[in-house]
């Protein structure tokens, strides 16, 4: 009896005309976007992973750039403000070649985006599962990959490293 209802419901959801009706609706996939902001739960199940994604982030270019990593927390803390924390990387050497790539390295969450989406997306069939799935990842790295005000005060610390990293960025652009 049970297989019968987990067959019938997998029938369902995995039906074209479901998948369509999602898919199609916008105002479908926004409300439930901010659906998830009215449940604690919902929340923490689109905010967790990203901040383990975007803290780690922090932590592997802050230790390849030497900017020496000494607290790392993944626990969402309430600050001075009434505002939540989500997570937090603290670094004991940060010095103008470095500061700027450990605090804006969530950016390199966007090519693994970029890379789901291209690559492994066309690989699943197309149910409405999936297409949740792929939707709820896509929001989690894209919205992450996002650096803080924190992230942009840390990189604006030395401003030879802005104008140098800046200087890097505009180079590669005009002979790339």
């Amino acid at each position: 009896m049970l297989y019968e209802i987990w067959r019938k419901i997998s029938a369902f959801l995995s039906s074209p005309e479901l998948f369509w009706t999602v898919a199609d609706n916008r105002f479908f996939l926004m409300r439930a976007k901010y659906a998830t902001y009215r449940s604690l739960w919902l929340s923490a199940l689109v905010n967790v992973p990203g901040t383990i994604l975007h803290e780690f982030m922090h932590y592997w270019v802050g230790l390849i750039l030497n900017a020496r990593p000494v607290n790392f927390s993944l626990w969402p803390k309430r600050d001075l403000n009434g505002y939540y924390v989500m997570g937090s990387v603290g670094f004991q050497n940060v010095t103008y070649y470095n500061a700027v790539p450990a605090a804006m390295a969530p950016l390199l969450l966007l090519p693994l985006g970029f890379y789901i989406n291209r690559y492994i997306l066309p690989q699943l069939p197309m149910n409405l599962t999936n297409y949740i799935l792929y939707v709820l990842l896509q929001t989690i790295i894209i919205e992450n990959a996002i650096p803080s005000r924190a992230d942009f005060r840390v990189a604006g610390m030395f401003v030879s490293g802005v104008l140098f990293y800046g200087f890097l960025i505009f180079a590669l652009l005009l002979y790339w």
